[in-house]
């Protein structure tokens, strides 16, 4: 099959990834955006934008947009180029598993958490992982979002090794 001659090719390939290993993508770099497919638009940008509180940068017609937290081009980007009309993915199987929104401040988080309780947007979480505080829910279309704030990082917890410990407890 198509699928079994491309694993094959990548397998033969793995002396090419043994020799990139000593690679280190340098510290400043950021994901800069995620694009979602989505199935209807407006009902994403009211996600999105009027409870988020993000802010549309491009409007492509009724097909795309692309949404900013401050003055940045964009960081969501929002289709419906492949999925207009379609179900949300399965929550089985390969695919995003959640966009992750970095707070400035735990204040922030507050007041985004707020703003969901008011609107009486469902949670699907609310976790203390030590290294930070997040909440989660679920878009329109079923895309996971985490928002979160990170604590400072002097704050982090440590194993004896010095490495993080990181975890997961109520919130």
């Amino acid at each position: 099959s198509s699928f079994k001659n491309k694993f094959l090719k990548i397998k033969s390939n793995q002396n090419y990834f043994r020799m990139s290993k000593n690679y280190i993508v340098p510290a400043q770099t950021r994901i800069g955006h995620v694009h979602l497919k989505v199935a209807d638009l407006n009902r994403a940008l009211e996600f999105y934008c009027d409870l988020l509180g993000f802010e549309i940068t491009i409007l492509y017609g009724n097909q795309a947009a692309f949404i900013s937290a401050g003055d940045y081009h964009h960081h969501i980007g929002l289709n419906t180029w492949h999925s207009k009309g379609f179900p949300p993915a399965s929550k089985e199987g390969v695919g995003l598993y959640h966009t992750a929104i970095l707070y400035p401040t735990r204040k922030d988080l507050a007041t985004i958490y707020d703003r969901i309780r008011r609107a009486y947007y469902p949670l699907t979480g609310a976790s203390n992982h030590g290294v930070s505080e997040a909440l989660y829910l679920d878009d329109p279309d079923g895309n996971g979002v985490e928002l979160y704030w990170d604590r400072p990082k002097e704050l982090w917890p440590k194993k004896s090794d010095g490495g993080l410990d990181m975890y997961t407890k109520a919130l």
